[in-house]
């Protein structure tokens, strides 16, 4: 039997008029008359630590190590190693690319995974998924459907994909509250693999008119930060293109506060970009969490961990790091399992072929962030 973990947070869709002036409202003393009170400042310091972690894949051969002899699956030992520092953020968020559409199950190029996969992603500690990536339509309607059944079933928040129009008006743009922090979340994708998304259901697309309408009624709202994450780029290479670059300008100047980036598959530059109006994260691709791909650099990824601090009424990011993980598979470890390792975590579990490709990936993906990152330095564990 699946336990699911109590939730950390609770998705705001409608709210009240009042609450967008403040938890306090706008009353008056009670109303008795005398000193406006809604204009107070709080002056009780708030933090939310949030983690941001890539692309959750499910490829033929995670899907047929994780059978089990009775024909169920499990997932367990997949995360085992990173379920920690995934559960001590009060945030985490990750990249949902797989459609949930019952048996019979598939890995590329349609993405079909079992269940259990949802639960193991949900035990390891991720609050929010996002589900808009160029894989969330591989299963038609009948994936788009059940996907978002699922995740209601189990009250995990998500955003991305949407039965109707109706249904994306009530629960986009995605609010969070934490702490007195209150957080949008926007999630668009640069396409669907050229499958027609199916009426009436809804995915947010990569459509800059569509977004500046978006961000115009998350400032209805009055979040204290907004982040958005793209689903951009191109496969295989660890460095932005222009597209991204551009996209990335005009959602600072439109009110974006950071930006998080997937669909490379591979790890690309992080930065903290300085403004007038405060400091920015830009992360232009966490790479794979956990995949079946053996393509160069593919094979590990990055979580990126940042801080908000809210006083006096303004919120700000006080702190922000990353840590890189490989993942080992079955052909190499002969273990049943995916395993997702830490780079803090001890070797003593590899076997020699195992540390030769971890090794190569630090060669190459942690090579390239000291190199390229700005602002942000690599989470080490004491």
């Amino acid at each position: 039997m699946h336990t699911t973990r109590l939730l950390k947070i609770k998705p705001l869709f409608l709210l009240p008029l009042f609450m967008a002036f403040g938890c306090n409202g706008n009353a008056k003393n009670n109303g008795q008359g005398g000193e406006d009170d809604s204009l107070a400042i709080d002056t009780v310091e708030h933090h939310v630590t949030l983690l941001f972690a890539g692309d959750l894949m499910q490829h033929d051969g995670q899907i047929k190590a994780a059978r089990m002899a009775d024909g169920t699956y499990n997932y367990d030992d997949v995360f085992t190693r990173v379920k920690d520092e995934i559960s001590e953020a009060d945030l985490a968020i990750a990249n949902f690319e797989v459609t949930l559409g019952g048996p019979p199950y598939k890995g590329y190029p349609q993405f079909c995974a079992p269940d259990e996969y949802l639960y193991a992603s949900i035990d390891a500690g991720f609050d929010v998924l996002l589900t808009a990536n160029n894989h969330c339509v591989d299963t038609r309607e009948r994936g788009l459907k059940r996907t978002i059944d699922m995740l209601d079933s189990l009250k995990i928040p998500h955003l991305g994909t949407y039965k109707n129009a109706e249904e994306r008006a009530k629960q986009y743009p995605f609010m969070i509250e934490r702490d007195g922090i209150r957080i949008c979340l926007l999630n668009f994708t640069y396409g669907t693999n050229g499958i027609p998304v199916p009426a009436p259901f809804k995915v947010n697309m990569e459509d800059t008119v569509e977004i500046a309408r978006d961000l115009a009624r998350a400032r209805e709202l009055n979040p204290d930060v907004i982040i958005a994450f793209p689903h951009w780029g191109i496969e295989y290479v660890q460095q932005p293109n222009k597209q991204q670059r551009a996209l990335v300008a005009w959602l600072l100047s439109h009110g974006v506060d950071h930006v998080i980036g997937g669909h490379p598959h591979v790890v690309q530059p992080f930065e903290v970009e300085e403004r007038s109006d405060g400091k920015h994260l830009v992360v232009y691709s966490l790479g794979n969490y956990v995949s079946n791909m053996t393509k160069p650099n593919t094979d590990g990824g990055a979580m990126v961990r940042m801080t908000l601090t809210k006083k006096g009424g303004k919120t700000e990011m006080t702190s922000c790091d990353y840590s890189l993980f490989w993942v080992s598979r079955p052909a190499t470890s002969g273990k049943k399992n995916f395993r997702i390792f830490p780079l803090s975590y001890p070797i003593d579990e590899l076997n020699p072929a195992e540390r030769s490709l971890r090794q190569r990936f630090i060669n190459t993906t942690g090579t390239m962030l000291e190199k390229y990152c700005k602002g942000i330095k690599e989470r080490r564990k004491e």
